[in-house]
Parts: C-alpha cells; structure tokens; sequence
C-alpha cells in the first residue's frame, strides 16, 4: 500500500550533532529503507543550513546515514529562494560563508556582489580591525555596480564587516562611496534565509546562528536610523514558504515512484521548538485555514494570522492534498528533557523565553509540539503507528 504521508526531517540536532551522526538516526532510516536501501517514503531534509551546497550536504547524509540521499531531497534554508525570480536579474549583494556567490548563481540570481569584492572596492568602509586599513589613501572606486538588493545566506566569518558593510549598502541606496543627504526608506530589499537564533552542535551548549546576526543587524539599523529594519522575505524555518517548498518536494517524490495515494499528512521531526515546531505548527494552521477557505468556512482572527498567507508561484500540479502536519520534537539537540520525556509542553511553554524572529510573533501555543520523543527513530516510530505502517 503507497504512504499517505511523508516526513521532515531538520539535520542538526535530529540526524547529526555536528559532523557526528546521532545514534538513531541510522536505526530511523534503516526502518524507511526497503532491503534495496530505497525509502518507502518520502523523506525531505529540511535544514536551516545555507553556508554550503545542497549536493555537499546531500554527501553528509549519505554517510551519516547509509543511503544514498540525493540533492533534491534536501532543502537548504535558501533554497526556496528559487522562486522569488523578480530579483534574480538584480544586482545582489550577498552575505555569508561559503560557496555563498555559487549558491545564489544556483538559484537563479545573475548578478551577484559579495561583501568581499564590495570590501575590496571600498577599502575605507572596513575599519574595525586595524591590521586591514588601508596604509594609504586609495584612488575613488569607478564603474562599481549600484547594488539593487541584499541576500543574507547565513552568518559570516566577520561579522563587524558584513554588519557595517550591509548598513553601508542600506543608507547609500546601494551605492556606498556616495555620501546621501537623508536616509533612503524604504530600504533597499533585503531576503534573509535562516532565523535560529541558536543551533546545536557537538558543544555541551547551543551556538549563535543566523539568526543572531539578524538581530544584531536590526538593532544597528534601528539605532542609527531611527526605523525598523525591513525584510521582504524571511527564508527558511520557520516560514510557512519552506514548509509549502518542502510539502511540493514530498508530492513530487511520490509522483516520481509512483505511488498514487495522495499525500495526506505530513510529519516534521525537528529538536528547537522555535524553528522546528514552530515552523510546523504555523504550517498546519495554514493547511487548515486553507481546507476552510475551500469549505467556505470564514476564518477566525486566529486563524487570520497574515504569517500563515502564503502565496507562491509553484507550479500548477502541485495539488493540495496534505491535510495536516504534525511536529514531532526529539531531545537530542536544541531541546533537552534530562528528567525523562515530557507527555506535554503546556506547562513549560507560558515560561518560554521566545528565541523566533522578530517579524513572528510569539504565540506559545505554535512551540507546542504535537509529541516529544527521545530520538528520530522513536520519532518514525510513533508515526508509523499512527498511520498503521509497518
């Protein structure tokens, strides 16, 4: 019998913790495989990485997890980035690390800046460490592209430079070596993919991510100008347009093997309830304001939340057959239980310091997950009980 359902994983915390895998994860996949080591379901990897290549970390699970994972099946926190193709003839600025100016060529963006070839163009903008001034004055930049846009991939080596070259870019109207009487404002448009805050590797504690650069980017912005910091996209978990991105890659693998069950339910297995079921919860709340709208039922003003409408330009045999996605949070990353599993989360969730973007409001409600589990293998587990799978 084809699966009515399909699964999310994220990547640290859940499979690997750094570039150790986790115990279960090869349990997991070893009960999704057929003896052929082919998947039985459709699986999605959705990680909130972006400072590499999708096919780079198609190879890392490969080998963490014994079978063969190919690109498609992985969602980079940039990867929907695809789709917004009313940029991709600008000219970009591009911040990160990494193969960042290859990823965005990838993605369909034509003209692309990085902040190094910027900070070569303009020698005087980078001043904080002292051993990278310039000894004398350069000559004026000439026939430098006027930047059109900024794309922040993933947090960056040095953070002071991309911090001031980026604000330089928003308060020059993409055109740094000029000096503007007013603040432009709006500012130019700005795609961030990738809000964690934190993320979990092999360190006892959680590390700055993404998402703590864009916090300080805001607060920079917001001090000197006196105005909010404004994004036109925010990428990856935990927006709704990942989780619709990711919901299209599940469809489209179980029309590629066939299997002519519609896809019902999804499942995404994540261990940080900001991203990771947050993400999912605001997911399922779109899926289900959705089925409303379709039965003609008019949406409460909780359901009317502006972060659950999404409108993406996916190809049209993206049918909406899924139904529901369901969070399902492991303990071997972000979130830890040391004194057992928690049967729920409610207790914990009023205390909750909220960790999510800015631009998300808290709702304690959406980092509730659906269910707790220890690993990713109780996590299969649970769903295939669930959906009477074995």
């Amino acid at each position: 019998q084809p699966p009515a359902f399909g699964f999310l994983f994220d990547v640290d915390g859940v499979l690997v913790r750094g570039s150790q895998p986790v115990p279960a994860a090869r349990r997991a996949f070893q009960r999704l495989s057929d003896g052929q080591g082919r998947l039985r379901v459709p699986v999605v990897f959705l990680t909130n990485a972006g400072n590499c290549l999708r096919s780079a970390k198609a190879r890392e699970l490969s080998q963490a997890l014994g079978l063969q994972v190919p690109p498609e099946q992985v969602i980079l926190s940039h990867s929907p980035l695809q789709l917004f193709s009313q940029f991709h003839g600008r000219c970009m600025l591009v911040a990160g690390q990494g193969p960042a100016e290859e990823n965005a060529h990838n993605l369909g963006f034509k003209h692309v800046v990085t902040i190094e070839a910027l900070r070569k163009a303009y020698p005087l903008l980078d001043m904080v460490d002292l051993s990278r001034r310039p000894k004398e004055l350069p000559p004026p930049t000439t026939g430098f592209p006027t930047i059109e846009g900024v794309i922040l991939f993933g947090e960056p080596v040095r953070w002071e430079t991309s911090l001031q070259l980026i604000t330089d870019v928003l308060l020059s109207n993409g055109n740094p070596g000029a000096e503007l009487q007013d603040v432009p404002y709006p500012h130019l448009p700005i795609l961030a993919c990738n809000m964690d805050l934190l993320w979990m590797a092999e360190a006892k504690m959680p590390r700055f991510g993404h998402g703590t650069f864009l916090l300080c980017l805001e607060s920079i912005y917001k001090k000197v100008t006196g105005r909010e910091l404004k994004y036109e996209a925010l990428i990856g978990k935990p927006s709704p347009v990942t989780y619709r991105y990711a919901q299209y890659l599940i469809q489209q693998q179980a029309e590629k093997q066939g299997w002519k069950t519609p896809i019902r339910r999804l499942y995404a297995v994540g261990d940080n309830p900001m991203s990771d079921v947050y993400g999912a919860n605001l997911y399922n709340s779109y899926l289900k304001s959705a089925q409303q709208n379709q039965a003609g039922v008019k949406r409460s003003p909780q359901s009317a939340n502006p972060q659950a409408d999404v409108h993406l330009e996916l190809r049209n045999d993206c049918n909406s057959s899924v139904e529901s996605c369901e969070s399902i949070l492991v303990c071997t990353g972000v979130y830890r239980h040391d004194a057992g599993v928690p049967k729920k989360t409610e207790a914990h969730a009023g205390d909750t310091v909220f960790h999510g973007h800015r631009d998300f409001c808290f709702d304690p409600s959406l980092v509730e997950a659906s269910h707790i589990v220890q690993d990713v293998d109780e996590a299969v587990q649970l769903a295939f009980k669930k959906e009477n799978w074995s």
